[in-house]
């Protein structure tokens, strides 16, 4: 794509299409240039939670918790740890919210980690398991950890190839309340092809073309973005690093 910017006449030119820069169609399409090359600067890894390094774009953190809030979980699964700032922020949640607890698993906790969320103020909160996150046993482990009645949410964050995330959705979604999510994040890969940073063949090896795949196979679950609570703009659309991700369990 050519892209020309002209901020003294007020238009963006985009492949012979010119837009109104001050327009929804130009937020948009800067906005994901923006998206793409800030992941590939690494932008993402240059925040924090309380204390602890958070591997995500802060608008998609800020639309998480609107969801969050909205559905009022008992349990958030979290496969991939990392650092451990996603654990850390869904458990400052729970805190808040009064409810809620947050079971995360990685193949590889390292210790230093395991270290820093087990100091956090919220480690009370947290349950952490060491192990492939599509092993049966560690599944049938979360699966013991929730108790029946409780409505529950669940991120995936750990391997981002087609397969792995293929098979932690049909492991996970029986997990998943009527109503309540399962995300399939950093879909965003589908666009990074041709970034310094991507990969050729994450046109096709993404985890939002797992979430297609798997909604196409099972008609109980739907692609569905969280609605915004608050809105009192023209735009529409998260700014996000996981497009496709949202996937719904019918009520």
């Amino acid at each position: 794509m050519k892209l020309e910017i002209d901020t003294e006449k007020k238009v963006v030119k985009a492949d012979g299409k010119t837009l109104d820069l001050y327009s929804d169609d130009a937020f948009r399409l800067l906005s994901d240039l923006w998206v793409k090359v800030g992941w590939n600067q690494k932008y993402s890894y240059s925040f924090s939670w309380l204390g602890v390094p958070i591997i995500q774009l802060p608008e998609d953190i800020v639309r998480y918790q609107e969801a969050a809030w909205a559905l009022q979980p008992d349990v958030i699964v979290e496969t991939g740890v990392a650092h451990g700032g996603s654990a850390i922020f869904s458990a400052s949640l729970c805190r808040l919210m009064g409810k809620g607890r947050v079971i995360a698993v990685d193949i590889e906790i390292r210790p230093h980690n395991r270290k820093r969320i087990e100091d956090h103020p919220f480690a009370d909160l947290i349950t952490l398991i060491e192990g492939s996150s599509t092993d049966a046993s560690i599944v049938e482990q979360i699966r013991n950890g929730i108790k029946p009645g409780e409505k529950v949410l669940v991120v995936l964050d750990s391997d981002h190839s087609y397969k792995h995330v293929m098979d932690e959705l049909e492991a996970y979604a029986p997990l998943v309340s009527k109503g309540s999510w399962i995300v399939a994040t950093d879909g965003l890969m589908q666009d990074l092809t041709d970034a310094p940073r991507g990969r050729p063949d994450w046109d096709s090896d993404n985890p939002a073309k797992a979430a297609r795949d798997f909604v196409a196979k099972n008609p109980g679950f739907k692609l569905e973005e969280p609605a915004w609570p608050f809105n009192e703009s023209t735009l529409s659309g998260n700014i996000t690093h996981w497009p496709d991700a949202w996937v719904r369990r019918a009520e």
